[in-house]
């Protein structure tokens, strides 16, 4: 199962995502594997890989420079692996244009990679070719969104991207679900903003929401998802709380469509 991680919006919690419900799964047995896409790293960095370790990269697997395999590191979590990130990754839209096939690189790199239980891509904050990559690839896009007065500004541009990328370039994608993120309860304007997103978008968005925690944040500078950080924070316990959420979302057969 290929999960792309994708929102434009900068700041909404995407990369906190992205490594604590890679962690959580591989916690629970999973074999996951992470895919870096975004040129600042931080998935990378948030899983202890240092700039130095990173060669090659997600930018030489895509420009056809290197064998994805070969780009692949073990992370200090068992089960879990990352296909990292380096900074040259945000010249790859511009030498990647004229390229053949140049939206199917990710996907075709994939599939040269033995099978893995989850493949979780951390998208770039943008629409470009990269995000485009990750949306061929992928089976499904989970969205991010934080609790915030413009959480619904932008939205529609995603999801009207992701059904022209379900239309022309991949059948199977479909959206898995939408999880807030940065929930802050002692905040009126937070609970509105989730009570307004869960009337718009109904059932994609999940029950699970992952709370505004100081210790999400300070994780990353040690190199280690919160889940290993502090078991006990509660931004770990909702991001277990969210992989077992997905896991049961997953067996049911209408979590397939739309």
């Amino acid at each position: 199962m290929i999960i792309a991680i994708a929102n434009q919006k900068g700041g909404v919690g995407k990369t906190t995502t992205a490594v604590n419900l890679a962690t959580a799964l591989a916690a629970i047995g999973k074999r996951v594997l992470m895919v870096d896409a975004d040129p600042q790293g931080n998935a990378s960095t948030g899983l202890g890989i240092g700039r130095k370790d990173r060669e090659p990269s997600l930018y030489q697997v895509l420009i056809g420079e290197a064998a994805a395999a070969d780009a692949i590191r073990e992370t200090v979590i068992p089960g879990l692996s990352i296909l990292t990130a380096s900074s040259a990754l945000a010249a790859a839209e511009v030498e990647l244009v004229d390229a053949d096939r140049r939206s199917h690189r990710l996907a075709e790199a994939l599939a040269t990679l033995p099978a893995h239980d989850f493949v979780l891509v951390d998208c770039p904050p943008s629409l470009g070719l990269i995000t485009v990559n990750a949306l061929v690839a992928a089976d499904a896009v989970l969205v991010p969104l934080q609790s915030e007065f413009f959480a619904l500004e932008g939205l529609s541009q995603l999801l009207g991207t992701i059904d022209r990328v379900k239309t022309g370039l991949n059948p199977r994608l479909h959206l898995l679900g939408i999880v807030l993120t940065m929930v802050d309860r002692r905040n009126r304007l937070s609970d509105q903003v989730c009570a307004d997103v869960r009337a718009v978008m109904g059932a994609k968005v999940l029950k699970t929401v992952v709370p505004r925690n100081v210790r999400l944040s300070e994780a990353p500078s040690h190199g280690l998802p919160a889940l290993i950080y502090d078991s006990r924070c509660a931004g770990s316990e909702a991001y277990l709380a969210l992989a077992r959420e997905l896991l049961e979302r997953l067996e049911q057969p209408m979590a397939m469509a739309g």
